[in-house]
């Protein structure tokens, strides 16, 4: 007998293109969420088996990571089946109570599968254990006094990648060129220095790299650090709940299908090829390259949603030409700064 029989399947076996079009038949809306929370998980491995299988249970969709450290959970779930999500989560000890943030900007189809991947840490830091406490982390801040606290003259930092900030951004945030967290952190503690007696603000997506962060700082002697609840995620939810005064401008970047969720009718970015304003990111069409960067619609319809001639050659290769150049060129590119590939006249047509 097989000793599989009878077993959930715990990978995803349709192609993207499938995965695309199943979503697309749906006749119901989905929620799209983030959640996080570190608290020692004793067998991650048997966590995540649990998780997935559930979760295939109720048709959830998203990118999960399981680490001995605790949970860090972008998805969506069918409306019809929150009420079970929600009561089958909690049921874990591990996660009871743990707070959803839940997006305000969403058509449902956020994410295309369901991954729950086992990992070393929820949030790759390249941090030692000895180098901060997680339990004595920074003061979360609601919108309305993270307002306040902005408008005192605190300083303000923004502990998201590059790609991230350049699209949206609080207002005189301090915004490191990072293309990584594990690179961030000594970015910023190296730019706080001398500020240890300050009023510190922390803000990202939706909040877990600012727990990392604060307990860092704190453990570095900075002595008021505080962090936005919820992140940027929660903040926009907060403003419009609450008509609280919006402090952010532009888009927050989010990772998942949609790539941004505008808070303000702001654009404060603009085209890696063309200078007009945009804040639409994309990833380049050629799978080799996979470059993100920000392309406006009229250079998306013109250059075939590529970033280079050479990448737009490449997507009008038949599909068998695709394959055999990804072979050779696959992964040379990806979340590179427009500052170091510069896409401007790279098409002269």
């Amino acid at each position: 007998m097989d000793p599989n029989a009878g077993k959930k399947q715990l990978i995803n076996k349709l192609s993207r293109e499938e995965l695309i079009e199943k979503l697309a038949q749906e006749n119901f809306k989905r929620k799209t969420i983030s959640f996080y929370k570190y608290v020692q998980v004793e067998n991650p491995y048997e966590m995540r088996d649990a998780l997935f299988a559930l979760w295939t249970d109720f048709n959830c969709l998203g990118r999960i990571y399981i680490a001995h450290e605790g949970i860090n959970a972008q998805m969506n779930v069918p409306e019809h089946n929150w009420d079970k999500f929600v009561k089958a989560l909690y049921a874990f000890a591990e996660f009871k109570d743990v707070p959803f943030k839940i997006a305000v900007e969403d058509d449902g189809k956020s994410f295309i599968k369901l991954q729950v991947k086992v990992r070393h840490q929820i949030v790759a830091d390249g941090l030692k254990p000895e180098d901060y406490d997680v339990t004595n982390v920074g003061t979360h801040l609601d919108a309305e006094n993270w307002n306040q606290a902005l408008a005192e003259g605190a300083i303000v930092v923004d502990m998201r990648n590059h790609y991230e900030s350049e699209i949206g951004k609080f207002e005189n945030a301090i915004t490191p060129q990072s293309e990584t967290f594990k690179e961030e952190l000594p970015e910023v503690l190296n730019s706080l220095k001398g500020r240890e007696d300050d009023k510190i603000l922390l803000y990202c997506t939706g909040g877990i790299r600012c727990e990392k962060t604060s307990a860092y700082l704190k453990h570095h002697g900075f002595k008021d650090v505080n962090q936005l609840h919820g992140g940027i995620i929660d903040y926009h939810r907060q403003i419009k709940e609450k008509n609280i005064e919006n402090k952010f401008h532009g888009v927050n970047f989010v990772f998942d299908e949609r790539l941004g969720e505008s808070i303000s009718s702001e654009v404060i970015s603009e085209c890696h090829q063309c200078g007009k304003p945009s804040a639409r990111h994309t990833n380049c069409a050629n799978k080799a390259c996979n470059l993100l960067f920000i392309q406006c619609d009229d250079c998306a319809e013109k250059h075939q949603n590529t970033c280079t001639p050479q990448c737009k050659t490449v997507v009008n290769m038949s599909a068998e030409e695709q394959l055999e150049y990804r072979k050779k060129h696959a992964g040379t590119k990806r979340f590179h700064n427009h500052e170091k590939v510069n896409l401007r006249g790279v098409f002269n047509d």
